[in-house]
C-alpha cells in the first residue's frame, strides 16, 4: 500500500470518530445533566385551586347569563316574593288598583249625583265631576301605596271585587232598616264596599289563599240562596212579606254568609276541589228537588217545594263536605309514622 493510500484511510477514520468523541467529551465534561424527554407522561396545564369542601372558589366559578343581576330582575323582595315589576308588586296588583280606582270614581259620582237629584245644572255637574275625580284619585293613591308595600296575588284582586259587592249590599240593606233617604243609602253602600275591600286586603293579606277566597264567596252566594228559600217558605205559608223586607233581607244575607265562612277559615281549611264539589252538588240537588217537588205538588205557590229544596241542598253539601273519600288527594304516609290511618280525609277539621 502506498503512503498516499495510508494517509487517506487514516483521515477517513479520524473524521468518522470525531463527532462521537466530541459528544462524549461534552457529556462527561459538563456540570449540567442532560435530561432526556419523557413522552410517557402527558403534560397538563395548572388547575384552579380547590377549597376545603372540594368546590372551586367563587371567583373561579363560571357565571351563567341567567344568574347575572343585569339579565334578571332587580332582586327586590316583598313578603318573601320577587317583586313583579317596577310599579306593580304582584300579578294581582293591576286588578287591585283598577278595582279601587273605579270603585272610588263610582262612589264619588253616585253620592254626589243622588245628593243633587242628578240635575243637569252646572253646579250638579261640577259636583259629580269633582266627586268622580276625587274618588278615583283617592282610590288609585291608596291602592297603589298599599301594593307598593305588599305583594298582591291574583286571588286578592279577584275576590276583593266580589267582597266589595257583598259589603256594599250588606251596609245598604242594614241602613235601609232605619232610613229611606237615597243619600244615606248611597253613602252606606259606598262605605260598605270600601270597608269590605280593605278588610279583605288587610286581613286576608296579599297572599290570600285561593281556597279561602272561594270559601268566603261561596258563603255569600249560599247566604243569598238560603235567605230567598226561607223567605219563600214564610211567604207561601200564609204570612205575607212586604217588598221592603224582601229587599233588606236579600241585601244583608250575603254579608252574613260571607262573614260566617270567613270566620270559619280560622279553623277549617277545605281544599278548592272540595268547595267546588260541594257547591255543585248543593246547587244541583237543591234545584232538582225544588223543581220536581213543585211539579208533583202542583206549583211554586206553596211552601213545601222550598222546604224540600233547602233541606236537599243542605244535606248534599254536608254529605259531600264531610263524607267524600279523599284517598287520591292524601299525601303519601311518612316512613315510620305512628299516626293511625283513616278511611276518609276530612278537610274541615
Amino acid at each position: 500500500m502506498s503512503s498516499l493510500t495510508r494517509w487517506l484511510s487514516l483521515t477517513v477514520i479520524v473524521l468518522l470518530f470525531a463527532p462521537g468523541a466530541a459528544r462524549a467529551q461534552s457529556s462527561y465534561g459538563s456540570d449540567v445533566p442532560v435530561q432526556q424527554p419523557d413522552t410517557a407522561w402527558p403534560r397538563t396545564e395548572p388547575q384552579a385551586p380547590f377549597t376545603q369542601e372540594g368546590q372551586l372558589p367563587p371567583d373561579a366559578m363560571p357565571r351563567s347569563p341567567a344568574s347575572s343581576p343585569a339579565s334578571s330582575n332587580d332582586g327586590v323582595m316583598l313578603d318573601g316574593q320577587v317583586r313583579y315589576g317596577a310599579f306593580l308588586s304582584g300579578p294581582g296588583s293591576l286588578t287591585f288598583i283598577l278595582h279601587h280606582s273605579l270603585m272610588g270614581a263610582m262612589g264619588g259620582f253616585f253620592t254626589q249625583g243622588f245628593a243633587s237629584g242628578f240635575s243637569f245644572e252646572r253646579s250638579s255637574r261640577e259636583a259629580m265631576l269633582a266627586g268622580t275625580l276625587i274618588g278615583a284619585g283617592l282610590g288609585f293613591g291608596s291602592s297603589a301605596w298599599w301594593q307598593f308595600n305588599n305583594w298582591v296575588d291574583r286571588p286578592l284582586g279577584y275576590f276583593g271585587i266580589g267582597n266589595s259587592v257583598i259589603g256594599g249590599m250588606f251596609l245598604a240593606g242594614f241602613m235601609d232598616l232605619f232610613s229611606r233617604d237615597t243619600g244615606v243609602l248611597t253613602w252606606s253602600a259606598f262605605i260598605g264596599a270600601e270597608l269590605a275591600a280593605w278588610i279583605t286586603a288587610t286581613v286576608g293579606g296579599g297572599q290570600m289563599p285561593y281556597n279561602h277566597g272561594l270559601l268566603v264567596a261561596s258563603g255569600g252566594a249560599w247566604g243569598l240562596a238560603y235567605a230567598a228559600l226561607l223567605m219563600a217558605v214564610v211567604h207561601f205559608s200564609g204570612s205575607k212579606i212586604a217588598g221592603k223586607t224582601w229587599t233588606d233581607t236579600l241585601l244583608m244575607a250575603p254579608g252574613i254568609g260571607a262573614t260566617a265562612l270567613a270566620l270559619a277559615t280560622m279553623k277549617y281549611n277545605p281544599t278548592t276541589s272540595q268547595i267546588l264539589r260541594a257547591n255543585a252538588f248543593g246547587a244541583g240537588v237543591g234545584a232538582v228537588v225544588l223543581v220536581l217537588s213543585a211539579l208533583v205538588l202542583g206549583g211554586f205557590d206553596q211552601s213545601t217545594p222550598y222546604v224540600l229544596g233547602l233541606l236537599g241542598s243542605a244535606a248534599a253539601i254536608t254529605t259531600v263536605s264531610l263524607l267524600w273519600e279523599e284517598a287520591a288527594e292524601r299525601p303519601p304516609a311518612m316512613v315510620g309514622s305512628t299516626a293511625p290511618s283513616k278511611a276518609y280525609r276530612n278537610d274541615w277539621w
